[in-house]
């Protein structure tokens, strides 16, 4: 074969990779449940996803919250479920390239759960001197807010309780205090539901003594950089999902929600002053 036309070969081929590798939508999400849920919830999603994209959905597991923010930096992964927290963490390590594009509805308004074994604590101020534990330390549910709203009720988790542990995800956070390895702890109020549904919690001996005010939480957000017509072509993707429709209800049902709605970087505005007053970015 000429040179030129061995030249041409080898440029189409290069193309054809270029495409291949393209026509795979790598996604993930914080590991704040265990990997076998998380593998479980995206699985009809991924697949709903590829219908509607045509493209070949790859779900990317990760170790821990800081994994996820570093991935969407470095383009590593296209979209991933993240918490208020994590995304605002990504926004400014890409500063403000990641695009968060849906919320649950629910995730407009969403609540942490303080919860004990302990018949003593009965309200916030029951807590010190007490062991505590909360989720992971980039949490938005499991963390973050509950730390923020501890401190506006004069509570200092630092030096107010006995010891201060971190579970790594809510569901850990439950097993906790069902052991006795902590007083109390907290977690989001969607995963304690769930739990309670699949009588994997007993709440008559762990119960919720507490709420958190509302606040904006969950998202899906994704990559600097990524097609503007694939991001919209996600984007209302996830708003046509409908759990009246029976081939969608299954998708719902795991992501805990009866609608998604369009979300925006401003939403998440009190979630980064919080973690600023909190100390916990600069």
């Amino acid at each position: 074969m000429p040179l030129l036309k061995r030249l041409a070969a080898l440029t189409l081929l290069g193309f054809a990779g270029l495409a291949s590798a393209q026509a795979v939508l790598k996604v993930s999400a914080i590991p704040d449940e265990s990997p076998t849920e998380l593998q479980r919830k995206f699985a009809p999603l991924g697949n709903y996803l590829e219908k509607e994209t045509g493209m070949k959905v790859k779900f990317v597991p990760v170790t821990d919250y800081a994994a996820v923010v570093e991935a969407l930096a470095t383009g590593k992964i296209d979209m991933a479920w993240l918490g208020g927290f994590t995304y605002v963490q990504s926004k400014i390590r890409t500063k403000g390239a990641t695009i968060p594009i849906v919320q649950r509805q629910e995730d407009a308004a969403f609540t942490s759960k303080f919860i004990t074994a302990d018949s003593a604590i009965k309200s916030l101020a029951d807590l010190k001197g007490h062991t505590f534990v909360f989720g992971a330390p980039s949490s938005t549910s499991g963390h973050l807010m509950p730390r923020h709203f501890l401190l506006q009720a004069g509570i200092d988790p630092d030096k107010d309780f006995k010891t201060l542990a971190y579970s790594g995800a809510h569901d850990a956070t439950v097993a906790f205090v069902q052991a006795g390895r902590a007083d109390a702890g907290v977690l989001n109020a969607s995963v304690w539901d769930k739990l309670v549904e699949q009588r994997k919690v007993d709440p008559a001996k762990v119960r919720v003594f507490a709420v958190t005010p509302p606040y904006y939480d969950y998202n899906w957000t994704v990559r600097g950089g990524l097609d503007p017509a694939l991001r919209k072509k996600l984007t209302e993707a996830f708003l046509r999902l409908d759990p009246a429709n029976p081939e969608q209800r299954e998708i719902m049902a795991l992501q805990r929600t009866a609608r998604y709605i369009p979300t925006r970087p401003e939403n998440y505005d009190g979630i980064e002053a919080a973690a600023r007053a909190a100390g916990l970015i600069r």
